[in-house]
């Protein structure tokens, strides 16, 4: 792994255009062992990461689904908390709950991606695509969200 210090010096704009990305993971249904402290960080950092819903399911066996927005990690598990919103809420309202790590018992990637195999590289051969037929004044609209 290159330090910042390694790295290449950049000249020109344009080479910064084309930046390594990170791969993203199939994260879409699965439900991680929260066995350990680490465990239970390293899920709900990818819980944040996640552009789709999850269930939390307390300790006290309560269920909450919805959006991970937010976490606030700390020292200890109940110093650390995640924001979420809640599905199933009345149109217009947006309820949301903090939830300390140290409550939180199992984790479930119930939601679909919305950002599944939306990638810009799609995007691209989508236009060269529409440009080799011979197609003029090319617009490429955003896939839907569902």
């Amino acid at each position: 792994m290159t330090t910042l210090t390694e790295e290449k010096k950049i000249t020109n704009a344009d080479d910064i255009e084309i930046a390594a990305g990170r791969e993203k993971e199939a994260l879409e249904g699965w439900i991680p062992t929260l066995a350990s402290e680490e465990e239970v960080r390293i899920a709900l950092e990818k819980a944040f990461d996640y552009r789709g819903d999850v269930t939390l399911t307390k300790k006290n066996g309560e269920t909450v689904e919805g959006y991970l927005y937010d976490r606030k990690p700390g020292k200890t598990l109940a110093d650390s908390a995640v924001r979420v919103i809640l599905n199933n809420q009345p149109r217009g309202v947006l309820k949301k709950l903090t939830l300390p790590y140290a409550e939180i018992a199992a984790i479930a990637f119930t939601g679909r991606d919305t950002a599944a195999g939306k990638h810009y590289e799609n995007w691209l051969k989508m236009y060269a695509e529409k440009k080799a037929a011979g197609e003029k004044n090319i617009m490429l609209v955003p896939e839907a969200l569902d």
